[in-house]
């Protein structure tokens, strides 16, 4: 073969359906109350899509759902959910409580095991005692009830903090009192304001949903936007 010839290669013709859109999320119960958190940056390799892409959104009034991931699925994902919630009310004339979302999202996510929604749920709300829970999913539907949780592309680098901070790890603490929930937005805000210096996917705004009994409130905090 003479110097000059181009050597020939395979090929390769593939196609994925999936995509991540990053972003981060977070989940603290508290005694009577629950905080779920989400950035508002939507992008896709080192392209911002948009600024305004909200990861959480609520259900009802004890329950909301922060998602991350692949945000066609994410949307795809909620509106499933709030309809089986519909039929659920009109059955049977009263509202889901988390657990029991939190079961139905498990078998959803389950059912569609064989060609998931690329994403990563985290349900944050109160139980049937008032109690604030979090649980954490993974794509196929396998969850965990926790105190907190944290899911995304910046995850990595928040939940060692979160156990610091909220499980009180590595510290000599014999009875820590509970957080108060000026203490667990605090830890929160500074938790995305620190992300958001080394993660490029996580920015613009955060979206903060604070589940008490009867209601929900949301608050957004500006974060960076480079």
């Amino acid at each position: 073969m003479l110097a000059s010839e181009k050597v020939k290669v395979p090929t390769e013709h593939a196609f994925s359906p999936y995509t991540d859109n990053g972003g981060t999320t977070i989940a603290v119960a508290g005694d009577d109350f629950c905080v779920v958190a989400g950035d508002t940056r939507q992008s896709e390799g080192y392209s911002i899509n948009t600024r305004y892409a909200p990861k959480v959104f609520q259900l009802s009034n004890g329950a909301v759902l922060a998602t991350g991931g692949m945000y066609a699925d994410s949307v795809t994902l909620v509106k499933r959910i709030q309809q089986r919630m519909e039929w659920y009310q009109h059955q049977h004339n009263k509202t889901m409580i988390a657990p029991a979302i939190a079961q139905m999202l498990s078998t959803m996510l389950y059912h569609k095991r064989f060609f998931p929604y690329y994403v990563w749920n985290t349900l944050g709300g109160l139980d049937e005692n008032g109690k604030g829970c979090v649980f954490s999913y993974d794509p196929v539907g396998n969850f965990e009830k926790r105190k907190w949780s944290c899911a995304g592309s910046a995850g990595h680098l928040i939940q060692p903090f979160l156990d610091n901070q909220v499980g009180k790890y590595h510290q000599n603490l014999a009875n820590p009192p509970p957080l108060s929930l000026e203490e667990v937005l605090c830890i929160v805000k500074d938790s995305f304001t620190s992300a958001t210096e080394r993660d490029i996917y996580t920015g613009d705004f955060l979206e903060i949903f604070v589940i008490r009994a009867g209601q929900v409130t949301k608050e957004i905090f500006p974060l960076k936007k480079d």
